[in-house]
């Protein structure tokens, strides 16, 4: 989808007028430490109109904060070292900041009340609008036109989810969506086609063929790990079934709707009364890796280590669709990278022009291959990539049919962890879907209601 659409001119529009928070006074006692940071200040997202680098030097020494998602710590010291020797009046010093977004998130958090804060920052799907709306990170426009940066070659849809009143606020960096992967071995032995299922009902009809061909496998599918996947990778069978979180573009929660209650029914009915999928405990990636289920879906950021471990052919295809919808019916995921707002300006333009550096065309490509996350660049060839691993080709395709997440997962304070917390009670629990998806919409409906809606503009 490109900037210029109408669609996505719509989605912009709709957003700035719908979703601008003058403040953001979110409760902190209301967010723990699996659901990211505090949102209280006074003010709205900074000024891209006051940001002036006239006559500004860079620093000599800049700190960049991450959580090396997929295992990306050695080729992001790669890629530092080459810039290293690429000039020498910036210095860039990778701080590993926790083991996973959240992590970071309340790191961040913490630094705003006083401690050392970085110079730029890793900022996930979820959690960049609430540094947006604490006033922490700065609109990155101004840094654009300084550092003579055309951002024209950026995939417009992976740029565009960091646009917000008009002004871009995060670069994209570590951008996946999920992936269907199977067993080729397992696939054959049932006598299927080579080829990610088109729907999901029609995964459905191949389970009990996998199950009875491959008598030593656990689960003919393995549901994603629910703590960090649900609200995610979710989407997909809602979508696919006509429902969603929360309608399009809007607060409006409909989780609780007939449509979403039949997609979540259709996994707990594959779960306890089919008895073709189980749930991960940590992460169903590993357990297709190891052989111990035929099938599952997981981030494009795990493609390399499937790889890796796999002693099998291992397949990647579109998710499934549903019976209402077949396209598009995958989401954007993964993170870019920002910088705040509480550093000098001199850190500021270090941090971007590394930036820059970081997602050139050839360190994007570097990157997605060592990582599995997708070049962030049009103009990356991804040849070399494909070659390597032809089912990157897959994730690359995909990108053109994704969907914007739901607003009630990405935008509501605590939403993400209050669905993986739903989905556990159906999944784990065998809990009544009308009743759980119920308590669900209450939650939701509380958290907008309490922590955004008193804010809006």
């Amino acid at each position: 989808m490109s900037q210029s659409d109408p669609a996505e001119s719509s989605r912009e529009l709709s957003r700035r007028g719908f979703l601008g928070l003058a403040a953001a006074g979110l409760s902190a006692t209301a967010l723990s430490a699996c659901t990211g940071p505090s949102t209280s200040t006074d003010n709205g997202g900074g000024d891209a109109a006051k940001l002036d680098f006239t006559g500004v030097k860079p620093a000599g020494e800049i700190t960049f904060w991450s959580s090396n998602p997929g295992a990306s710590q050695e080729v992001t010291q790669q890629i530092i070292d080459a810039f290293h020797a690429s000039q020498s009046d910036i210095k860039v010093q990778l701080v590993t900041a926790g083991s996973n977004y959240e992590d970071i998130a309340q790191k961040f958090q913490a630094a705003q009340a006083g401690g050392k804060l970085p110079d730029l920052v890793v900022l996930s799907d979820v959690w960049w609008f609430r540094y947006y709306l604490q006033d922490s990170i700065i609109p990155l426009d101004t840094l654009f036109t300084a550092l003579d940066w055309d951002t024209s070659d950026y995939r417009d849809q992976l740029l565009t989810d960091y646009k917000y009143g008009g002004s871009i606020w995060a670069v994209p960096w570590a951008r996946s969506t999920p992936l269907f992967y199977w067993n080729k071995a397992h696939w054959q032995a049932a006598g299927l086609p080579d080829r990610a299922p088109k729907t999901w009902d029609e995964f459905a009809e191949w389970a009990p063929k996998l199950k009875s061909a491959n008598a030593g496998t656990q689960n003919a599918f393995q549901l994603p790990a629910l703590a960090g996947y649900a609200g995610w990778s979710f989407q997909n069978v809602l979508w696919g079934r006509g429902g969603s979180w929360s309608a399009k573009d809007s607060f409006d929660i409909t989780c609780d709707k007939p449509e979403a209650v039949a997609a979540l029914q259709f996994l707990a009915d594959a779960v306890y009364k089919n008895k073709w999928s189980g749930v991960a405990g940590k992460d169903s990636t590993n357990d297709l890796s190891a052989g111990a289920v035929s099938a599952t879906v997981g981030s494009t950021g795990s493609l390399v280590g499937i790889l890796k471990v796999a002693k099998f052919d291992v397949g990647a295809g579109f998710l499934p669709g549903g019976p209402a919808a077949t396209s598009p019916v995958c989401p954007t995921g993964g993170a870019g990278v920002g910088i705040p707002k509480k550093i000098k300006p001199e850190n500021q333009l270090a941090a971007a022009t590394f930036i820059k550096f970081l997602t050139t065309p050839e360190n994007t490509l570097k990157f997605a291959q060592a990582t599995g996350y997708m070049p962030v660049r049009k103009s990356a060839d991804p040849s070399s990539l494909i070659a390597k691993a032809p089912q990157a080709k897959v994730a690359i395709d995909q990108l053109a049919v994704t969907r914007n997440q739901d607003w009630a997962r990405v935008f509501l304070p605590g939403a993400d962890q209050e669905m993986a917390n739903a989905c556990a009670a159906i999944l784990t629990k065998n809990g009544d879907v009308q009743s759980e998806l119920s308590n669900l919409k209450a939650k939701l409906e509380g958290i907008y209601s309490s922590q955004v809606k008193p804010h809006l503009r």
